[in-house]
């Protein structure tokens, strides 16, 4: 036997490593982004309602603000395909895919309505000195 390693093989370690790495970036858990990014100033962002920024660099992200006293914020890129989510019309508390017609809970990213299954990924958010930012 030779302790040569033939193509073949390398092909196919590498295609497990792409594998696995796109496997973790597929996880429904939080999306971690480096802490102090500012996302948006806490006065743009209406009680009950929402609004889509993408930080530099970043995807867009929906930071949310279902009462007073909370922000919330969820990847707005569908779990599904990739496209990005936009609230529904009329109805600021459900974000819609326009690809494939998903839906989703603006405020904790639930799957309302398929075909996606996975929610949108939470991201961690803080208000410091009247701004949103990641944490």
């Amino acid at each position: 036997m030779s302790s040569q390693v033939c193509r073949r093989q390398v092909l196919a370690g590498a295609g497990v490593i792409a594998g696995v790495t796109l496997l973790g970036a597929c996880s429904g858990e939080s999306t971690a982004l480096e802490p102090g990014i500012v996302l948006t100033p806490l006065a743009d962002v209406p009680v009950g309602g929402s609004v889509t920024v993408t930080p530099e660099g970043g995807s867009p992200i929906v930071v949310g603000r279902p009462s007073e006293g909370t922000v919330v914020a969820v990847s707005a890129i569908c779990t599904h395909q990739g496209c990005e989510v936009a609230p529904i019309d009329g109805e600021p508390q459900v974000l819609m895919c326009p690809c494939h017609h998903s839906e989703f809970e603006t405020f904790t990213g639930d799957v309302l309505e398929g075909p996606a299954v996975d929610p949108l990924p939470e991201i961690t958010v803080a208000v410091t000195g009247g701004n949103v930012v990641t944490a």
